[in-house]
């Protein structure tokens, strides 16, 4: 699609489009917390099916003498364990209470504690029991707020559609079915065991598309409403609001040496290798391997192909390969660590900086331990900051060098503006918006910024940033065919690229990591 010129741009771009909507999200957000609406965007919680015993049939009862006022079914209670501990903070005595489940099935020990929603029980709330334990079996969604999830996104994106130029009624067919399908991949990822390995929704989403593409074929009508780039251009507006300066500041110079150094280096080092060394013809696809395998995967690979203007089935197959090694890293990387006996700290900086989604960081490191999972998130945070800079410089290198006409005259600056994806604008201006003038409007330090992340990310803008990557994941995969894919494969040099790639990223990164949060360079921050 044309980037287009002058005003009329603002109303038929993509890019601003994309803008435009996850600002109307953020004041959608923002005006609920500031007039105490209560406006919460839909979650699926993880649920298991009934009775319990389908799927844990070895379940025993670790305590038998529960307080009175426990709230479990008589009936439910030989199915947990009920433990009291005793923890000692400021020199006073504090009380916790933890519930289990104890089954000698393989997410035993401590990974069952995933499968149950919210374990640790306050004894300020004598409620507390029931209800999470309500939570951890309920999977039905709220079908009334998905429905108004489903309109509150169609019809912004069918004003976008016919702004452009399109059919809007056309897109909303197809968008309905999308979204259902959307729903469908939450809802499968929201399961307690599946949720416990850590196979995310962004999976699911994808099979789900290309189970409908490889097989009957996607119908034209249903590609209408697969608007990809759209929803997930829209999806970083709102990680923008996300990506929180204070945030940064917290681990200042030691996030930046593992998160902004080592990051350039792989990227050069990728492009690089799979130009001189593995002779790959499409230096678009190389760039956009290189960028999702040192940034933060998916998000830094859709700035990167609108940047130097990729084919939908090189973003694809980039997409689709940095699933699923994220995954595989996700599951593996936190139990190498322990075993190899690595610090916590370093442990959670090395994953920060080379698990490719923020998401599955923040799960591996909640595994590896609570400092890991902090310092690794940080370490992401000040790493997605990147995505605009790789995307400015990769806009500049194929316009002044890539892309370039020999016989054409010097490209003007206006054609770096052109080719420079609009999107990117949002994310940065939503990171400063809410960086420095949301958080001081709604309290000073702490105060303000628990309250930002309470009342607008965590009610509004954070899942609606995850329903738009989920239905942007589904459109990927009814767009896709494994034929496509296979003749983007080359010979499985893509394949040899990502996994050298990431290789180098990972040896870079444990070794900045451990520069700067294993006491050598920096003192250590716990």
């Amino acid at each position: 699609m044309s980037n287009g010129e002058g005003v009329s741009s603002l109303w038929k771009n993509e890019d601003w489009w994309a803008v435009w909507v996850g600002f109307a999200i953020v004041i959608v957000a923002v005006a609920s917390a500031l007039m105490n609406l209560g406006i919460k965007a839909p979650k699926l919680h993880r649920w298991v099916l009934h009775p319990l015993d389908a799927f844990y049939p070895d379940a025993q009862a670790e305590v038998e003498d529960w307080p009175a006022d426990a709230n479990i079914p008589p009936a439910l209670k030989g199915k947990f364990g009920y433990t009291r501990k005793a923890k000692y903070h400021d020199g006073q005595r504090k009380t916790s209470e933890m519930i289990t489940w104890k089954t000698r099935y393989p997410m035993d020990a401590n990974s069952h504690r995933q499968v149950l929603a919210g374990l640790c029980v306050s004894r300020d709330n004598k409620d507390a029991t029931k209800r999470l334990y309500e939570r951890s079996r309920a999977g039905s969604p709220n079908y009334q707020a998905l429905v108004i999830l489903l309109l509150a996104l169609g019809v912004p994106f069918a004003l976008a559609i016919r702004g452009m130029g399109e059919e809007a009624g056309r897109f909303l067919f197809g968008f309905a079915v999308v979204f259902a399908l959307a729903v469908l991949a939450y809802f499968i990822s929201a399961h307690a065991t599946i949720k416990a390995y850590g196979l995310p929704y962004a999976l699911w989403a994808l099979v789900l598309g290309l189970l409908i593409s490889n097989t009957i074929g996607t119908p034209k009508w249903l590609l209408g409403g697969a608007k990809t780039e759209l929803f997930i251009k829209t999806g970083l507006v709102l990680l923008g609001a996300e990506i929180i300066f204070g945030k940064i500041v917290v681990l200042g110079s030691r996030g930046l040496l593992v998160a902004w150094l080592v990051t350039p280096c792989v990227v050069i080092f990728m492009y690089f290798f799979g130009t001189r060394i593995l002779k790959m013809t499409s230096k678009t696809l190389v760039i956009i391997i290189a960028a999702a395998t040192s940034v933060c995967g998916v998000s830094a690979a859709i700035a990167t192909a609108a940047a130097a203007k990729a084919k939908k089935e090189e973003l694809t197959l980039a997409v689709g390969m940095t699933l699923i090694f994220t995954v595989l890293m996700m599951i593996a990387m936190p139990p190498i660590i322990k075993a190899i006996g690595m610090d916590e700290q370093v442990g959670g900086a090395w994953m920060g900086g080379t698990i490719d989604a923020t998401g599955a960081v923040v799960a591996a490191g909640a595994l590896l331990g609570d400092n890991a999972e902090v310092i690794a998130a940080v370490v992401k945070m000040i790493q997605n900051v990147l995505i605009g800079v790789v995307a400015f410089c990769v806009a500049v290198a194929w316009v002044t060098r890539v892309d370039k006409d020999p016989d054409a005259p010097r490209p003007s600056a206006m054609e770096i503006w052109y080719r420079f994806p609009k999107f990117i604008v949002g994310f940065v201006l939503a990171s400063v918006v809410f960086s420095f003038v949301l958080i001081p409007a709604f309290g000073e330090g702490e105060v303000g910024l628990k309250a930002v992340e309470n009342d607008v990310l965590g009610a509004i803008t954070k899942t609606c940033r995850g329903w738009l990557f989920c239905i942007a994941f589904v459109a990927i995969g009814l767009e896709s065919n494994f034929r496509q894919l296979a003749s983007q494969l080359a010979g499985g040099k893509p394949i040899v690229l990502y996994v050298v790639g990431q290789s180098f990223n990972l040896i870079l990164t444990v070794a900045a990591a451990y520069l700067a949060f294993g006491g050598i360079l920096f003192e250590q921050v716990f």
